[in-house]
């Protein structure tokens, strides 16, 4: 299949290989004319009216492909053909690539790169370690001409299909968490717990049910034990909030070190949650929260959670990652995920 080009008086009866946009400013943009489209002499006005006197028709030729039939292979191949993806009709040469699922988005970066350094064809998507919902827009493909050598896309679905699909979605698999509130001003109720409703309205989004809750007074020993209390009643995780400072009743890193889990971090390069803690205990995680996260509608903890519930554990060196990205801007209306916040990593 080749492009021929014809004048447009004298394309009547042959077939269009692109859509012709129709542009009327405040009102529309879209096409009058789809790629596939046999040419009447009515049109013929109508398409000089928009400045087209020539166009592209069909010519067949083997060993080349159409924009549309490309972009729709590519889709397939990115995302294994995977049923977490909806694929979309091509319009104007473009298709795209949406959730069916709630769940971690996940992008071969690298891969990514070297798909768009094939020349000819684009693949464009979010941010990798992105939290999705099912309908959400998370990649669009297209070819650059109408039409393109078979031999390129194939290289480009080897590429794509290479070990893993480039793009996954990993659903959330962690479900039942345990939580201890810590400050003896909480425990001896010389305050209400304002840290414990915040905690569970951000776990509930990702459907996590707090299946326990503790009160303990700013006590390493009482902390300590309370956690492993916790993890023995088969929860998936436990989140720690509170006493993460530097003042001298804050004993909740010492309470997660003793333990004997696993610490990846104390600190994370991340503002509001420079205090966070991250530790595993027979593979379950541990998570100690500063108290920015009670107070602060963006912090770590949103960047890091995500990720948690879906199965992945974290390397110290992916905390620190973070640091490129990780300064929050408090804006004076908050847009995240929709903004640069953890996009580092």
């Amino acid at each position: 299949m080749s492009l021929k080009k014809v004048i447009v008086e004298n394309s009547v009866g042959m077939v269009l290989a692109h859509d012709i946009t129709q542009i009327i400013p405040g009102v529309k943009k879209g096409p009058l004319f789809r790629k596939g489209y046999i040419v009447t002499e009515k049109d013929i006005p109508q398409l000089l009216t928009l400045g087209k006197e020539h166009l592209y028709v069909w010519e067949q030729q083997s060993g080349w492909i159409h924009e549309d039939e490309a972009a729709n292979r590519l889709a397939n191949a990115a995302t294994g053909e995977s049923s977490n993806f909806e694929i979309s009709s091509p319009k104007e040469g473009r298709v795209n690539i949406a959730s069916t699922v709630n769940g971690l988005l996940k992008i071969d970066t690298e891969r990514l790169t070297s798909l768009n350094s094939l020349g000819g064809l684009v693949m464009v998507t979010v941010h990798t370690n992105r939290p999705v919902q099912k309908g959400e827009i998370v990649a669009g493909t297209r070819v650059i001409p109408l039409i393109i050598e078979e031999e390129k896309i194939i290289a480009a679905e080897k590429l794509c299909s290479a070990n893993e699909p480039l793009i996954k979605i990993l659903p959330y698999r962690l479900r039942h968490a345990g939580m201890i509130i810590t400050g003896s001003e909480v425990k001896k109720g010389r305050i209400k717990d304002g840290f414990g409703p915040v905690v569970k309205e951000k776990l509930a989004v990702f459907g996590v049910d707090v299946v326990v809750s503790t009160y303990v007074e700013d006590d390493c020993g009482k902390i300590s034990k309370a956690i492993q209390s916790t993890l023995a009643q088969s929860v998936d995780m436990v989140v720690v909030t509170g006493g993460m400072s530097v003042d001298p009743d804050d004993v909740t890193p010492s309470a997660i070190k003793a333990t004997g889990a696993d610490i990846v971090s104390y600190g994370a390069p991340v503002l509001p949650g420079s205090m966070f803690m991250l530790a595993y205990l027979d593979n379950r995680p541990i998570m100690g929260l500063p108290g920015c996260v009670m107070y602060n509608g963006v912090t770590v903890f949103d960047l890091i959670l995500p990720r948690i519930l879906a199965g992945e554990r974290i390397s110290a060196r992916e905390l620190a990652v973070l640091g490129h990205g990780g300064l929050c801007l408090n804006c004076p209306v908050c847009h995240y995920p929709n903004c640069a916040l953890g996009k580092g990593i």
